[in-house]
């Protein structure tokens, strides 16, 4: 792990970072879904609770990985947070998701274990759930947005088309849609959203009761280990 990894593995240092990215990054879902008709949350790679309070209508759950952002998130939320790595297919959350958020996660895990984590995740989502991804971009241009791509603690950001390909192995989409983030008129991060429903046959869960493209052959980027950062 180096410096910038250990500095942003502390929860606060983690949250001070994100302060200027985290609202913005969820517009996109906002704009195309009608939050508060949710009702179960699933938020794959919650950090220290940072997408916690667009939720606070629904029954949530947050999963990550250090334990530091989980004990920060109970502190500040009266939520139902968990230590829990993803890349294995027996997290404990159970099921019955209409809502499964993965926002910044996939660059930070090689291409075996986000198609495995894909794969899982049809399975906890309610036939009308969906699943949303947020996911950091590797421009094709050179610039600014390039080079902070390269630099991100992730060691997977892809092209946007290699994205769409990986989510629609499991996903039938329904948005897909690059999106910026500029700070003074300089664009800092390409990034893509995706919604999208698992593909027929996939095992969906039930509702919870009472409650309202060719895939890219995997690149030498992927032989490297995973990490436990949490992304831009």
């Amino acid at each position: 792990m180096n410096l910038i990894d250990k500095i942003l593995s502390q929860p606060l240092m983690y949250r001070l970072w994100m302060t200027p990215f985290a609202s913005r990054k969820l517009e996109p879902i906002s704009q195309h879904n009608d939050l508060g008709s949710i009702r179960r949350v699933l938020d794959v790679g919650c950090g220290p609770g940072t997408n916690a309070s667009t939720f606070a209508h629904a029954d949530y759950i947050g999963v990550d990985l250090n334990p530091q952002y989980i004990e920060s998130a109970k502190q500040r939320f009266n939520r139902n947070f968990m230590v829990a790595d993803v890349r294995g297919n027996d997290f404990p959350v159970g099921s019955g998701f209409d809502c499964i958020l993965v926002n910044s996660l996939l660059h930070h895990i090689d291409l075996g274990s986000t198609r495995s984590l894909l794969k899982r995740l049809t399975e906890l989502l309610t036939p009308d759930g969906h699943v949303h991804i947020i996911e950091l971009v590797l421009p094709k241009r050179f610039g600014v947005a390039r080079a902070l791509a390269h630099a991100d603690r992730g060691q997977y950001p892809r092209p946007v088309d290699d994205w769409r390909a990986i989510f629609t192995e499991h996903f039938d989409e329904v948005v897909f849609e690059p999106f910026t983030q500029v700070n003074a008129g300089v664009t800092l991060y390409e990034l893509v959203y995706f919604k999208g429903r698992a593909k027929a046959g996939a095992a969906t869960a039930t509702k919870p009761p009472g409650k309202p493209a060719a895939a890219p052959a995997a690149t030498k980027a992927d032989a490297k280990p995973a990490t436990s950062a949490k992304p831009v």
